[in-house]
């Protein structure tokens, strides 16, 4: 489930019949498309509020390199803060077998669970150790007390 709260954003968020983009974010007004499912829109919302939180300036000609890693730092950013490394073990003690079954649970769309666990994956290697628990990527999601 995206989780969000900050009173002193003072953020503006809107739906919009917005052509290209499924979010964007413009000084303190963020537009999320209005055709989007809850989860989308939340999930939108959480990458949006990256941006927000870790970006400067224009970063839609993605060419650039240094707009790719803002782009990446915003996601990282909504990924942490609204999920995080919690969630896969909230996951897991819930029962949750596979990606949709886990996606189900945490109220997010199944491409927005795999990129950030393709981005754990990337950032942490074959494992990493959260509390009591090794969470393991390679060969696959897994699981276990330590």
């Amino acid at each position: 489930m995206i989780k969000f709260s900050d009173s002193n954003s003072n953020l503006i968020i809107k739906e919009k019949n917005l052509p290209v983009n499924k979010g964007r974010i413009k000084g303190r007004n963020i537009a999320i498309r209005r055709n989007l499912t809850f989860k989308e829109k939340g999930c939108v919302l959480a990458e949006e509020l990256g941006h927000h939180y870790t970006t400067v300036g224009n970063i839609l000609d993605q060419s650039d390199a240094w707009n790719r890693k803002q782009e990446l730092q915003a996601r990282t950013w909504a990924y942490d803060e609204t999920l995080g490394l919690e969630s896969i073990i909230k996951a897991y003690k819930r029962g949750c077998k596979n990606l949709h079954e886990m996606a189900e649970h945490l109220e997010v769309t199944e491409r927005f669970l795999a990129d950030m666990l393709k981005r754990y994956e990337d950032r942490y290697g074959t494992h990493v150790e959260y509390g009591d628990y090794i969470i393991t990527f390679i060969p696959s999601l897994n699981v276990c007390l330590k």
